[in-house]
């Protein structure tokens, strides 16, 4: 049985791929203020300026009402309106050896978008579970800033 794998969730936006994408390229400090998930998000290292590429920050959420923390380093792919989060740190190791999640959104038109969202992981042990409470709170997210957006 392999350890490794992939979750995808795939949702319909009502906002245009720019505004959602731009959530995450230049104002990802706000998050805080979008999603009552997320509590904060500080740089830990590097700066928010020049779009916070490669710069490792740490956020803090709630997660099936527990509080947990995720250190991670950013990835921006402007072409494909991507962010991925490398994690490097955090709750989610005590049952993941590597965990990735990454942020797609796709235009459809200059209202509507298509967000693909991936999170890819390794378990520690057989018996861990698939990780299917992150993807839903991707999915939150996402409907959250969308929600934002309107």
């Amino acid at each position: 049985m392999s350890l490794a794998g992939k979750l995808v969730s795939e949702l319909e936006l009502n906002v245009s791929a720019q505004k959602y994408y731009t959530v995450f390229k230049d104002k990802v400090c706000h998050i805080p203020n979008i999603s009552d998930i997320i509590h904060k998000v500080e740089v830990h290292e590097g700066d928010w300026d020049n779009h916070g590429h490669g710069s490792i920050k740490i956020w803090n959420y709630t997660i099936d009402g527990k509080p947990e923390v995720f250190k991670e380093q950013v990835e921006f792919d402007d072409e494909k309106l991507a962010v991925t989060l490398i994690g490097l740190e955090g709750d989610v190791f005590e049952h993941y050896k590597t965990f990735k999640v990454t942020y797609q959104v796709v235009p459809k038109d200059s209202e509507h978008s298509l967000a693909i969202l991936t999170l890819e992981y390794e378990k520690l042990r057989d018996d861990t579970p698939y990780p299917y409470k992150y993807l839903h709170l991707m999915n939150k997210l996402t409907k959250d800033i969308e929600a934002h957006h309107k």
